[in-house]
């Protein structure tokens, strides 16, 4: 098999799906024998020096954005972020680089062309909502322009959305997240259902995601209002940070639900959060193909989740969960009660759901099609 030196682009560096999508990714092309380094144009968690004492490749901080300004007065430190990433392109003689959002497809490429990176992916990871027309544009003409060779799209309904904005379908690959297989047998449940503070008899019913909008944590919560009244035994968990925690925890209060919603804030263990777990919940307005849907999934927990993109390509109704429609506490309340009730359903959802995982959405898949595409991208003229 060829090496390959491979730079990979994100945006933050973060806690989130396409952090963990990029950093497994590397770790992957990293132990098969090639060259890695990851770059990111800024620290939005403050986690570069834990990440370089974790990580096992080069990684930088561009340092291009001033989370305190924001908006137009970070532009100088864009500026010099963008020359930062130009002399690592053009210094670093990268076979391949893979961008993962939107805005490291529009900033990564083009210097990346420039610099004479010969296969240049960027990634489709799900519809971005309020997206300027411009942005999107420019975009769409990056791509049918070859400036990026191929748009990865993480789910099938991800690609028709490329495709809907003008994105030419030859220039797309459908290659589906995945994650590294994990096993959570290992793991004391009870000690860390305690932690929690749970009591035996309640079925812990787990959301993972940034509080923010596009999550949907307030239709769980909701949701929570109706089933807390008809089975006292639920108890939901939203792991998370960010900018909407006093607002959950505000509605949370005044549906009189401090008893039965925990939010737990940001755990660096997701696997021992999932073992103590019975159901993975996913509320979301919208998503790509989530990480968090298939780590929990990999745990081998049954599934309640919106019918949002790439989730009903992964979970079929009754076999390895349930789905409800979008922004509805009231189906999502029922579709709780009935796993509630169900522990036989839980048991055989949640073997099947880690089946599914283990058998189409591992890391070894997903990067050997990849590499795929960056040999695609290295044989073209």
């Amino acid at each position: 098999m060829n090496s390959y030196s491979i730079i990979l682009l994100g945006t933050q560096m973060a806690v989130g799906g396409a952090q963990k999508l990029l950093l497994e990714q590397a770790l992957w092309f990293q132990s098969c024998g090639h060259k890695v380094t990851a770059v990111f144009f800024y620290d939005r968690d403050n986690l570069y020096e834990k990440w370089t004492k974790t990580y096992p490749f080069e990684i930088y901080n561009l340092e291009a954005f001033d989370k305190k300004a924001g908006g137009l007065r970070s532009l100088p430190k864009l500026i010099q972020g963008l020359l930062k990433l130009w002399r690592i392109l053009k210094n670093g003689k990268f076979d391949a680089i893979i961008t993962f959002t939107h805005d490291s497809n529009v900033l990564g490429l083009p210097l990346a062309k420039l610099a004479g990176i010969r296969s240049r992916v960027g990634t489709h990871l799900g519809e971005i909502r309020g997206m300027s027309k411009w942005r999107e544009n420019l975009h769409t003409f990056l791509v049918n322009r070859g400036v990026i060779q191929t748009l990865v799209a993480s789910s099938a309904r991800t690609r028709n959305n490329a495709i809907e904005v003008g994105v030419k379908p030859e220039h797309i690959t459908t290659i589906y997240n995945a994650i590294m297989p994990f096993d959570v047998a290992h793991i004391d449940r009870e000690s860390v259902r305690e932690k929690i503070g749970l009591k035996k008899e309640e079925v812990f019913f787990v959301a993972v995601g940034r509080l923010v909008y596009e999550k949907g944590h307030e239709f769980l919560v909701e949701a929570m209002s109706i089933v807390a009244k008809e089975d006292s035994r639920a108890m939901v968990g939203i792991c998370g940070a960010g900018p909407l925690h006093d607002q959950l925890q505000a509605q949370i209060e005044t549906l009189d639900l401090q008893n039965k919603v925990k939010l737990l804030g940001q755990w660096d263990e997701i696997p021992e959060l999932l073992a103590a777990s019975d159901v993975f919940v996913l509320p979301s307005r919208w998503e790509g193909l989530p990480m968090a849907l298939l780590e929990g999934m990999m745990a081998g927990l049954p599934v309640i989740a919106t019918r949002v993109e790439g989730v009903d390509e992964v979970v079929q109704p009754g076999e390895h969960g349930l789905l409800v429609p979008l922004e509805s506490p009231v189906e999502l309340a029922q579709a709780i009660l009935q796993l509630l009730r169900s522990p036989a359903d839980r048991e055989r959802m949640g073997a099947a759901a880690r089946e599914r995982v283990l058998s189409s959405y591992t890391t070894d898949r997903m990067c050997e099609a990849y590499l795929l595409v960056i040999e695609k991208g290295l044989s073209e003229k």
